[in-house]
Parts: C-alpha cells; sequence; structure tokens
C-alpha cells in the first residue's frame, strides 16, 4: 500500500476527524494541524506528498497559504476547501496554484479519487497539470458574476476556474434565462484576453440576409444599401472574445463561413476579396438541441464539433431552488442601486419561490424582484403577494397576446424543419401524429410533474378522461411516479 504521507489543515477538528479516518483506510500516512503555521512548518521541512486545506483559519487565509507553499515547493500539489464555495473562491484557488478546489460540504469519496489523481501526478509531472495560470483575479475586483453555491453551480465554477488561462473554444448551453452570457462574460473578464473587447452578437436579432455581413464586415457596394465600408465583429473583437449567442439560429451559409474562419484562422469581408487573420476566442451560446438539428439537415456537424471543445450545461433555476434566496437577495441590493427601496422577503414567501417552476430561470426571477421592489409599499413582501405575482406571471392582455404569438411563431419555426432540408421533397407520411405526439408527451410530464403524480388531478388539469391520460402515459412511454393515483 502507499506510503505517501498526506498533510491536512482545518480548524474544525471534526473535519480533520473524517479526512484523518478516510485517508487513512485507504493507507495514506495523515497528518494533521488546526492552523496554517503548523502546516507551513511541515511543508517548509520538506514533510509531505499531498497538501489538502481549508481557506478560512485562524491565522492565515488558506489561499495565501498555497501561493507561498508554492514558491517553495512548486511539485507539492495541493487540495483547496473551502465553505465560502463561490466562483470567487474558485478562480482564486485555480490562480495560486492549487491541484483541485473542493466546496464545502464535499462528498468524501470524491476527495480520495482527487487525492489518488494528485498524488498520481505528483509522480508523474507529465500527466497532470501544474495550476497557477495568473489569472489575476484581484484586477476584477470581488463582484460576483455569477450566484449560488448549490452543487449544480460548484459545477460550473470548477469548470471555469481551469479554462479561465486557455483559449479553448466553449459551447454553453441551457434553458432561457439560465446566464449563459453571464457565463461567456466571466470566461472573458477573468481570462487572459480580459484587457481585449467582449463583443456579443444574438444569432436570433439579426435578418438571415444581413449575419454574414454582421460577422465579417462587408465591402462599399457589397449588396443593396451597402452605401459605405461596415466593420464586422470580428475585427470589433479583435483580440478579445466573440460570444455568438443562439448559434443554433446560424443560416447554413454563414456556418460555412465560420467553420472556415475556425479551420483557417482568417475571413473575407462580404464583397471582400483579401483575407484578413483574426485571434478571436469563440464563446458560442444555445437553448437549440444542436445534436437534433444535426440529424434535420440544419446545423454543420462539423462546426458543431469545433465549437463544441469545451460544454458547459448551465442549470436550470428549478434544478437548483436552494440559490433562490442568495439570488433574491443580490437582486434586492441591486434595486437600491437603481433608487429603489429596500424590500424583504418573509419566510414563507420565499419558501413559495423556492416551490415555482421558473420557467423563465433566474430572468424571470430577477423580473419578479423588480417589481417587487418598485410595486409595493410595504417593507416585507409575504405569501399573499407572491401568489398574487406568481398568479399574474402572464401580465396584461397585451403582453399575453405577444407571448402566444411567440409561441405560435416558435411551433411555426419547428414546423418549417420538416419542409426545409430540400424544397421540392414533402415530408414522410404521417406528420400530424408525429407532431401531436412531440406536443403531447411534455405537456403530460409537466403536469404529472406539477401535480405530483397525481393521476386524477392532472386529468382534470388537462381536461380529459383519467382513463384517457393513462392510456397516453403507456403509449407515449412515459415514466409513472410511485404512489401515484
Amino acid at each position: 500500500m502507499s506510503s505517501n504521507t498526506i498533510l491536512v489543515a482545518d480548524d474544525d477538528a471534526a473535519i480533520r476527524t473524517v479526512l484523518v479516518q478516510a485517508l487513512g483506510r485507504v493507507g495514506y500516512e495523515v497528518k494533521a494541524a488546526g492552523n496554517a503555521a503548523t502546516l507551513w512548518r511541515w511543508v517548509s521541512d520538506g514533510d509531505g506528498d499531498l497538501v489538502i486545506t481549508d481557506v478560512v483559519m485562524p491565522d492565515e487565509n488558506g489561499l495565501d497559504l498555497v501561493s507561498r507553499i508554492r514558491k517553495i515547493r512548486p511539485e507539492l500539489k495541493i487540495i483547496v476547501m473551502s465553505a465560502q464555495n463561490t466562483m470567487m473562491t474558485a478562480l482564486k484557488a485555480t490562480e495560486r496554484g492549487a491541484f483541485e478546489y473542493l466546496p464545502k460540504p464535499f462528498d468524501l469519496n470524491e476527495l480520495l479519487s482527487i487525492a489518488k489523481k494528485a498524488l498520481e501526478v505528483r509522480a508523474n509531472p507529465s500527466e497532470g497539470h501544474s495550476g497557477g495560470n495568473a489569472l489575476e483575479t484581484g484586477n476584477a475586483g470581488e463582484s460576483l458574476p455569477l450566484i449560488g453555491r448549490s452543487p449544480a453551480m460548484q459545477d460550473i465554477y470548477r469548470t471555469l476556474a481551469r479554462l479561465m488561462g486557455t483559449d479553448l473554444s466553449v459551447m454553453i448551453t441551457g434553458e432561457s434565462g439560465t446566464g449563459k452570457e453571464l457565463v461567456a462574460k466571466a470566461l472573458h473578464d477573468y481570462g487572459k484576453r480580459r484587457k481585449s473587447a467582449f463583443i456579443a452578437v444574438n444569432m436570433a436579432a439579426i435578418p438571415r440576409e444581413l449575419i454574414e455581413s454582421e460577422l465579417f464586415g462587408h465591402e462599399k457596394g457589397a449588396f443593396t444599401g451597402a452605401i459605405q465600408r461596415g466593420t464586422g465583429k470580428f475585427a470589433l473583437a479583435e483580440g478579445g472574445t466573440l460570444l455568438l449567442d443562439e448559434i443554433g439560429d446560424m443560416p447554413p451559409e454563414a456556418q460555412t463561413r465560420l467553420l472556415r474562419v475556425l479551420q483557417e484562422g482568417e475571413y473575407t469581408t462580404v464583397g471582400g476579396r483579401t483575407p484578413i487573420r483574426t485571434n478571436v476566442r469563440i464563446i458560442a451560446a444555445t437553448h437549440h438541441d444542436l445534436e437534433q438539428l444535426i440529424r434535420q439537415g440544419l446545423f454543420r456537424e462539423d462546426l458543431y464539433f469545433r465549437l463544441n471543445v469545451v460544454p458547459i450545461r448551465l442549470p436550470a433555476l428549478r434544478a437548483r431552488v436552494d440559490d433562490i434566496p442568495e439570488l433574491v437577495s443580490h437582486f434586492l441590493n441591486q434595486a437600491t442601486l437603481k433608487g429603489l427601496p429596500l424590500k424583504i422577503i418573509d419566510s414563507p414567501a420565499m419558501d413559495r419561490l423556492k416551490t415555482y417552476r421558473w420557467p423563465g430561470n433566474v430572468r424571470e426571477l430577477e423580473n419578479m424582484v423588480q417589481r417587487l421592489s418598485a410595486l409595493y409599499s410595504q417593507e416585507v413582501i409575504d405569501i399573499e403577494v407572491i401568489e398574487t405575482e406568481l398568479v399574474d406571471t402572464s401580465g396584461p392582455i397585451s403582453e399575453r397576446e405577444e407571448t402566444s404569438e411567440g409561441f405560435s411563431s416558435s411551433i411555426e419555426r419547428h414546423l418549417n424543419t420538416y419542409f426545409s432540408s430540400h424544397e421540392d421533397i414533402l415530408p414522410a407520411t404521417g406528420l400530424y401524429e408525429r407532431v401531436l405526439k412531440e406536443v403531447e408527451r411534455p405537456l403530460i410530464m409537466l403536469t404529472l410533474e406539477a401535480t405530483r403524480g397525481n393521476q386524477l388531478k392532472a386529468s382534470d388539469v388537462l381536461g380529459m378522461n383519467r382513463n384517457t391520460l393513462r392510456k397516453k402515459i403507456r403509449d407515449l412511454g412515459i415514466p409513472v411516479v410511485r404512489g401515484s393515483r
């Protein structure tokens, strides 16, 4: 069994005991201390093959200690643990040269796996990362571009920390309103291109015939209305980062030109002939299922692989409801910066917010908090106010009509995919039933989820006979929640 020695520093005696026992059971020698001074003495004396340290200790910040250890023993791997599990903690741990960052409470099996990997890398340095990407997080201040301490967000923070010192292409996916642009901006603001421009362009917001001009620029007279030379987003983002938001809405012609830029590192303006070299980091984002678009012939598979070097999937707000109180607090404080009075959400009201599905995700929550700050006179917001807001989320009639029209347009765009691959070839027969199933299955699943699997309630909500609902559940292969009736 391995005779490696692991040095543990944490001011929590219970955590020290757990780590000593767990690491000892798998054959490591363990020395544990409750302060930074003792750990520093051991490291200075040349002791230890791996360090596991907390951030907050009585005599020194663990992140500062990481920097000092790296100076005298750069080969010694360090695992940083912290209950201050924010994005900034993950970034700073990586910046100082930590091998890995683990938020508290941590998974013991994960820690053991990381410790094993760190010791293997120490024995074979060429196989692992060395840390210390010089992110200079301090230059960006202590503001938190991303909010939340849930396990789902911790995974995001750790991925971002590993990417900050790289130029790898990143594909950010997730539902609308989950914060895809915020993640892209964080990658830029805390990465090595932060001193250059961050340019975001939304593919869905640009007429299809103008996308190539918008991205690559155009020459005077290149098309009707081009009365002067136009500068494209690639030129504006030179040396920095270009976010291609809603990449799934990019037309095929523009996809081909973008692929060439990624392959050759150069482009030509619309109507131009001289190649222009480019040095831009590309981040793509979408709420679409690109793999499905590839199967439908609407998105190039080779472009997908070029963009999807590192995938980041953002969780829906309903998958991290424990972050809602922190998000609400942040948005309430943001409202005061706009001159609005500070509000307090009482406990029952906050609990209700955590049970809502939030189809619009964090953006919807932010909009609600702004309304609460602006429209209600009472300082304390109770559950009655929240219930009113949740019932009235569709807004006034004009807004509901606009939303309905947007939904209809969305359906029309989806249906067009069945006809757009070859204009002279009709889709396969049975299209009506196929589309009906596409709508029915998610509708029934969401209704069952909202009624906690109660089929009687679900049939009432859907307005169908209970036996009919049961048959559809069976025919559509919808999983049945145990105990449902």
